[in-house]
């Protein structure tokens, strides 16, 4: 069976795991920080602060910059729920706009119109009702209040989906123009790159370019730690919030408690979460991130290679660098045309006879039971009856990918 996808992970990163077990400090501590500390250089970012999850990252960086209960986040339903999920846990309510069929993540002009056409202006706010683009689902927490207690527009939240990067010159632009922060949800894209002067100069996803990024080092990602995340900011204050929020309000660290050659009690000064990542994963982060150039660059490469055996089928549209990005082709979103010769569902069982595992395209948070109302979201909605995931890892042997190659075209 050729997996969908599958961690590249081997005796460096068991031996630096195994070697922080040894130390007798597994929990949040020295190798955090390191990670921390070399993460934050990759990217170039001023600060990055490790946690458990991408999830639990999103949470943090949306609620430092003013996500509060009754609030509203315009992001993307065409993403893993996580994304939908984070919002929920400040008390705050997703407003989902659609994407581009082409990189499935947010289109602008469709964040530009709703900010326009959906939203009132006063005040210096943005407010959004929800009740003329569908109503609220049951479970909103924005359902138990009175509506003047809701709707304010809080944030902006694009997701660089499947590891490409969103258009975010324009959404930059757009947000700065309604006073909005953006939380960009980048959880499949350590690696990739992108440009907000035309492709003039690139820099990579993280710097950040909006408020925050957070990542998933989740096993289905490039980078993985088993699971945990990271958050990157150039602001110290958000950076701050982060540590105390991640290990429950706590104003002291172990780290500087233990180290301490005073008596030294901590004190809990917000109410918090355990948000925090261990020591073994982080040791499996450093040493994963310095694998991640040559990751990417083998990722590319097959990537290639699938375009070489794939080209000239009219009814597949192949995934492709878009102009402001470098993808690190953390998956390969195949689309099928209409008038295809099968469909989706059809493919990936023929894939699956011939022992080829692969997914369907991404999914729609809108259409699932926490989320559903009356919204419609064409292209969101297209995108994942029309695409096929195909395997995509980086021990994929060319045969491999030659005979994913052989089985998508037999026949046609």
């Amino acid at each position: 069976m050729i997996p969908v996808a599958k961690p590249w992970l081997g005796e460096e990163e068991a031996a630096a795991a195994r070697e922080a077990i040894l130390s007798g400090w597994v929990t949040q501590g020295p190798r955090v920080a390191e990670f921390e500390g070399a993460f934050a250089a990759w990217c170039g970012a001023r600060h990055a602060c490790a946690v458990s999850s991408c999830t639990t990252g999103l949470h943090m960086a949306l609620k430092a910059v003013g996500v509060a209960h009754g609030d509203v986040v315009v992001t993307v339903s065409h993403s893993f729920i996580a994304t939908a999920n984070a919002v929920r846990h400040c008390g705050a309510e997703p407003a989902f706009v659609d994407v581009d069929p082409v990189t499935f993540n947010m289109d602008p002009d469709a964040l530009e119109r709703f900010l326009d056409e959906d939203c009132a202006h006063y005040g210096g706010a943005v407010y959004h009702a929800f009740s003329e683009r569908g109503g609220l689902p049951a479970e909103s927490p924005l359902a138990l209040l009175p509506p003047e207690q809701t709707g304010r527009v809080a944030a902006i939240m694009p997701v660089h989906q499947l590891g490409m990067p969103c258009d975010m010159a324009r959404i930059l632009d757009i947000a700065a123009r309604y006073g909005l922060p953006v939380v960009e949800d980048a959880a499949c894209a350590a690696g990739s790159e992108l440009s907000c002067d035309g492709g003039k100069t690139f820099a990579p996803v993280g710097r950040p370019h909006g408020a925050a990024a957070c990542f998933s080092f989740h096993p289905r990602k490039i980078l993985t730690t088993g699971d945990g995340g990271m958050i990157t900011t150039a602001d110290a204050g958000s950076d701050s919030a982060y540590r105390l929020y991640r290990q429950h309000g706590m104003s002291v660290s172990d780290a500087v408690r233990h180290s301490a050659r005073k008596v030294t009690i901590e004190e809990y000064v917000l109410t918090g979460y355990n948000y925090r990542m261990t020591d073994v994963q982080a040791a499996m982060g450093i040493v994963q991130l310095g694998k991640l150039k040559a990751m990417v660059a083998e990722r590319r490469r097959i990537m290639a290679r699938y375009a070489d055996g794939l080209s000239g089928l009219p009814w597949l549209t192949l995934p492709q660098d878009p102009p402001w990005g470098r993808w690190n082709a953390m998956s390969y979103p195949v689309r099928l045309a209409p008038g295809a010769p099968e469909g989706q569902h059809a493919l990936m069982q023929r894939l699956l006879d011939a022992g080829i595992a692969t997914r369907p395209g991404v999914m729609n948070a809108h259409t699932e039971a926490p989320y559903r109302t009356a919204l419609a979201l064409p292209q969101s909605e297209a995108a994942r009856a029309h695409v096929v995931l195909l395997p995509i890892f980086n021990t994929m042997t060319d045969e491999q990918v030659d005979a994913v190659v052989r089985e998508v075209r037999r026949g046609h």
